[in-house]
């Protein structure tokens, strides 16, 4: 079976070095990373030759990889460009500053990056907000870009590790502004990852309004201990009622090495898959399939 993976990030010298400007400290990536315990990612074409040798050893075909901070579109478009049939490049856009319509077109147009990633909780803007409407009128002018929102419960472990308070406002981050947002523009691919993590309801809501919502399985779904006996077996078997195998996009959450690819979180979601009466085909499509259908391979 092909395997896509729909949710990686791309923690580059230049992700690492922000976390350093957001704490007030002139370190470099690898002074941060020695600090983590986490490897030195170098130059963005190194990590990408790093990740491409991951992918190979997990027999995984293809990944989204994504500019994990405001502003990093570059070093994720220099990994793509570095191996335009292996990874796809995802952006992080704030649409609260003051460049975000101009950092849009460039991510677009000249780098070639294939999804825009709004997190409205961690940048405070709603998803009602015209400036956030402005983004999807340009990915919509732009057939095969995609809109990635993350909604629910927002934890991001590296600023943990590094003492960053994050004062994210997650009342923002509803999978029923997606579904408003989805009805207006319903050519516009859009994916809400880890089931919507903790707001499982209103994604599926909005899956069963909206055919193009997708929801991606990244991560380990902890979120579910806001749910009291809800199963990840369960979290699927719904997900799968509701929109269809065609609407999932199977995705791990990987991040830094040395840990790598989290050939973990796929098992137990392949299990989980097999333990479910649905076709080899309707697996295909979760594993890779739908991520080829949004993100077909560069000729």
């Amino acid at each position: 079976m092909t395997i896509n993976d729909a949710h990686c990030h791309f923690f580059s010298s230049q992700f690492f070095s922000t976390l350093a400007r957001q704490r007030g400290t002139v370190q470099v990536a690898t002074e941060i990373c020695r600090e983590l315990q986490w490897d030195d990612p170098g130059a963005a074409e190194a990590l990408a030759d790093r990740w491409i040798a991951e992918l190979d050893k997990n027999s995984v075909n293809r990944a989204a990889i994504i500019a994990s901070v405001a502003g990093d579109e570059a070093s994720v478009a220099e990994a793509v460009a570095h191996h335009p049939t292996r990874l796809v490049g995802f952006f992080m856009l704030d649409p609260s500053a003051a460049d975000a319509t101009l950092r849009m077109q460039r991510a677009i147009d000249e780098l070639r990056l294939r999804a825009v990633c709004l997190f409205p909780a961690m940048h405070h803007v709603p998803l009602s907000d015209d400036r956030v409407t402005q983004i999807v009128e340009f990915a919509a002018a732009r057939p095969g870009v995609a809109v990635f929102v993350h909604c629910g419960m927002l934890s991001v472990g590296v600023r943990a590790k590094l003492g960053l308070r994050s004062r994210f406002d997650m009342r923002l981050g509803n999978p029923l502004e997606v579904a408003r947002l989805a009805l207006a523009f319903p050519d516009v691919p859009f994916i809400i990852p880890h089931f919507g993590a903790g707001m499982f309801r209103e994604a599926l809501m909005a899956l069963d309004a909206c055919r193009n919502i997708h929801l991606d399985t990244s991560s380990s779904n902890g979120w579910t201990k806001y749910l009291p006996g809800l199963t990840l077996d369960a979290v699927f078997e719904s997900a799968l009622a509701i929109g269809g195998a065609s609407r999932l996009l199977f995705g791990t959450d990987s991040s830094f090495f040395p840990r790598g690819w989290q050939k973990g979180i796929y098992d137990t979601q392949q299990r989980i898959v097999e333990r479910l009466t649905i076709s080899a085909a309707d697996k295909e499509l979760i594993f890779g399939g739908n991520f080829e259908r949004l993100f077909p391979a560069a000729g």
